[in-house]
């Protein structure tokens, strides 16, 4: 859904739980999948790793947008060039201003850096590991402003204090797949709710956005979160 200013977000990842969460704070973003390699990345700290993952998802769909938008003018320039009038040609999706946000998300637990686990296998050690415990999640943040090319990006960080579950419970819950699909093999807006006592800090970090965080960037390139709103702000509805 389009904005009435013509403000568009891309947002480039394909996760459910980012498109729900700006979803809820009245922000309809179109989806367009960087498709980065992340295992090419080598780690040093959890903040580089998500940051620099979050940049390199931001900057490939930005630049693949930039090339859509130069393919399509050289369209409109070839039908001119035809005797068709340039005034004819059909707007490209990218006019207007469009911003892409790319992120990444991982936990830092003992001295490791966890994305997500390789296989069922993988997810059952990390929770036996990880039961009682508590790590950080970290997510790198990248928004591009391709009206400007200006950049900005930053690591939200929030701590994670994980539940004394059962080994039973760990086999049902990677029995689900959903353990498979996300950093640290776990959520707190799913099926792995129960399983974590408390967080310190900004939950939305923990599902992969920090909204607060994404506030103060569009901040930085003297935009508001309210000029993203769609529908003029409407709110979805809540619980009764």
């Amino acid at each position: 859904m389009r904005t009435t200013n013509r403000l568009r977000l891309v947002l480039a990842s394909a996760s459910p739980a980012r498109r729900k969460l700006l979803h809820a704070a009245g922000i309809e973003p179109e989806v367009l999948v960087s498709g980065v390699d992340e295992s090419q990345v080598d780690p040093s700290t959890p903040e580089a790793l998500s940051l620099t993952l979050a940049q390199l998802k931001a900057r490939t769909v930005a630049e693949r947008l930039r090339q859509d938008r130069s393919s399509s003018a050289d369209a409109s320039t070839f039908s001119g060039s035809s005797g068709g009038s340039l005034g004819d040609a059909e707007p490209h999706p990218v006019d207007g201003r469009t911003l892409v946000l790319g992120c990444d998300s991982v936990l830092a637990f003992d001295g490791e850096i966890l994305g997500k686990p390789a296989d069922a296998d993988e997810a059952v050690r990390r929770w036996q590991a990880m039961r009682g415990k508590s790590g950080v999640l970290h997510t790198g943040h990248c928004l591009i402003d391709l009206s400007t090319g200006r950049e900005v990006a930053r690591v939200a960080a929030t701590a994670v204090y994980f539940a004394e579950i059962t080994d039973d419970e760990i086999v049902a819950y990677v029995a689900t797949g959903e353990p498979l699909q996300v950093a640290g093999a776990f959520t707190i807006d799913g099926l792995g709710g129960p399983f974590v006592d408390r967080v310190d800090g900004d939950p939305g970090t923990v599902i992969g956005l920090s909204l607060p965080l994404f506030r103060n960037l569009l901040g930085e390139l003297d935009l508001r979160i309210t000029d993203l709103w769609s529908d003029g702000g409407t709110a979805p509805a809540g619980p009764h």
